[in-house]
């Protein structure tokens, strides 16, 4: 059996400054909670596993959309795991973000953890309008402790005000190609970490950044991605204190 799950969320500007979620739907293996919000004029939103998901054959998929001048923040309660079926069937996990004029959505999942034997397809596209704000953590975790990784495919495009500012694709684990684990990148380690931050904000002095990592100003931005690897989930904490 196979689980087709498709939750959806939207945010508006209320009269009051705020934020209102006129839209917000979970169904199936997707879960959504309002939550408090860490910050005043937003509103905040978990997404909770209501069942083991995505498990091969399942098919899930999250709508964002964050009309103009509203502000959300969408994190998870736990880490999605992928597992593998009997049939090893591949899993699919979709995302799609939109983000209005002057609007602001900070997209701060936990991590992605690929089981061994799991074959999962992530993508993920964004489209900022001109004026939004956006910051999207993503984190990808290559086997639980002790055991080989899972194979993961994930795809990322952004697009901001009508122009590509990001369209990246990744591919980990058993039947990717080779050199996936190598020292140009992820040098045996099996964990990636990704913070990208449109427009960037002034970095504190004092920040503190894994040892083998990375800040690339895009081209198309203003925006700036760091990457880290690490032997195992090291990158929460930094990105917390560039999200602020």
């Amino acid at each position: 059996m196979t689980v087709t799950s498709t939750a959806r969320i939207g945010a508006v500007r209320d009269r009051s400054g705020g934020t209102a979620l006129p839209v917000l739907a979970g169904a199936g293996a997707l879960a959504l909670r309002r939550t408090r919000a860490s910050r005043g004029g937003e509103a905040r939103v978990t997404v909770v596993g209501a069942m083991s998901a995505p498990l091969g054959g399942d098919r899930l998929r999250i709508d964002v959309d964050v009309a103009a001048g509203a502000r959300l923040t969408v994190d998870s309660a736990a880490a999605t795991v992928s597992l593998p079926d009997h049939e090893g069937r591949p899993a699919f996990y979709d995302v799609r973000l939109t983000v209005g004029e002057g609007a602001e959505l900070r997209w701060l999942p936990e991590p992605v953890i690929a089981a061994g034997g799991s074959d999962l397809r992530m993508t993920t596209r964004v489209r900022l309008a001109a004026g939004a704000r956006l910051v999207l953590r993503e984190e990808l975790v290559l086997g639980r402790h002790g055991e080989a990784p899972g194979h993961l495919t994930t795809r990322l495009t952004v697009d901001h005000d009508g122009r590509t500012l990001l369209d990246q694709a990744l591919a980990f684990g058993p039947g990717a190609a080779p050199g996936w684990d190598g020292p140009a990148v992820l040098g045996g380690h099996r964990t990636l970490g990704q913070l990208l931050l449109v427009p960037p904000p002034d970095l504190p002095a004092d920040l503190d950044l894994p040892p083998l990592s990375s800040l690339t100003p895009l081209a198309a931005g203003p925006a700036l991605l760091l990457t880290s690897t690490a032997p195992r989930p090291a990158f929460t904490s930094t990105a917390a204190a560039l999200a602020r």
